[in-house]
């Protein structure tokens, strides 16, 4: 057999196989990552990872077609097979683990972009979910990355956006019924801007007894100034009733009736209230990815719903709605772009 024919017979099906996947990862590339960028950065570790699979197939397939002997063709494909297998077995130490909880978390999603969450002894907003890490802010400005991998192994707090319970703890002395600290406190709260308030007896010390004011925050952006106002409203409604507040290691000795009480009564004129409050200062990074976060949900939806009636319109109304849909990959062009762009520390 001439060497061409050879040649033609051994290596033509290989460098067949070779084009039939470039091709086809090309396609692949253009379709989910040029067709579909429109669709915003949500589903990017889906597109990547059918990427991967679709170039290990080629692989796979590719050495299937060389023209080699089936034992060396079983140790090729076992030699694959071993260091996917480690890589596995190494994800518990290496970076590949993060990339791995990263993908856990983009599934099982149990906190978004702007949501506060503790994890240890950090507390914050989540500015930005990354496949090895997750950046949050804290309330002073500082910007901390925790691997993925320890989000999935320990625990996380994650305030709920539909609302949370904050609370203050005080100790008021034995001589004051609890009734009318009850009145005042839940008073506080509603002054506070707190729903559902209710008050709870935690403690009954040797000196004093210990309340606990609790109220549901709805607007949970808000919440170092919500806390705030409510040791606020606590402080101005407990003093203009004559309440002295105490700590549970202060004894009080009176020696009469007419003993002077030196309590802070809130001042006659109005209180200075600012604009601004210390979340748009702690949080501003976390409020701006939230924002872009939201932003390019209310596009890709607007999208979306011209799209469909773009399907039963008329041929005049097409072109206004293909450009208004236009105009709107744009914007979403330009919020992916914002979101690119790395902070100017």
């Amino acid at each position: 057999m001439p060497l061409s024919d050879t040649f033609i017979s051994d290596w033509l099906p290989v460098v067949l196989t070779l084009v039939f996947f470039g091709l086809l990862t090309w396609l692949a590339q253009i379709f989910l990552f040029n067709k579909l960028k429109h669709t915003g950065d949500e589903n990017i570790f889906a597109r990547q990872l059918g990427m991967l699979m679709l170039m290990l197939v080629g692989l796979v397939t590719v050495v299937i077609m060389l023209p080699i002997s089936e034992s060396l063709e079983l140790q090729i494909l076992s030699l694959i097979g071993l260091l996917l297998s480690g890589l596995l077995a190494f994800s518990s130490t290496t970076l590949f683990s993060n990339l791995m909880a990263g993908a856990l978390l983009r599934f099982t999603q149990p906190f978004r972009t702007g949501d506060f969450i503790r994890f240890d002894s950090n507390f914050g907003r989540v500015t930005e979910l990354g496949l090895f890490d997750c950046e949050i802010q804290t309330q002073n400005r500082e910007l901390v990355s925790i691997p993925n991998s320890l989000l999935i192994n320990k625990p996380v707090s994650v305030i709920r956006r539909s609302g949370t319970i904050i609370s203050v703890e005080l100790s008021l002395g034995y001589d004051l019924h609890h009734s009318k600290i009850d009145e005042l406190l839940l008073q506080a709260a509603k002054q506070a801007g707190l729903e559902d308030p209710f008050v709870h007896i935690t403690q009954l010390g040797d000196f004093s007894v210990s309340y606990r004011v609790s109220g549901l925050l709805v607007e949970v952006k808000n919440l170092l100034t919500a806390r705030s106002n409510l040791h606020r409203h606590v402080l101005d409604c407990l003093h203009d009733n004559d309440i002295e507040i105490m700590s549970p290691n202060f004894v009080s000795q009176h020696a009469g009736p007419d003993v002077e009480r030196k309590i802070a009564h809130s001042p006659a004129f109005n209180q200075v209230q600012t604009e601004s409050t210390a979340e748009d200062i702690a949080f501003d990074k976390a409020e701006q990815a939230q924002q872009q976060a939201n932003d390019k949900i209310e596009t890709l939806a607007k999208i979306k719903s011209l799209e469909e009636q773009l399907t039963h319109a008329e041929k005049d109304q097409r072109q206004a709605i293909e450009k208004s849909i236009d105009q709107l990959k744009q914007k979403l062009a330009e919020i992916k772009d914002v979101v690119d762009v790395p902070e100017d520390e």
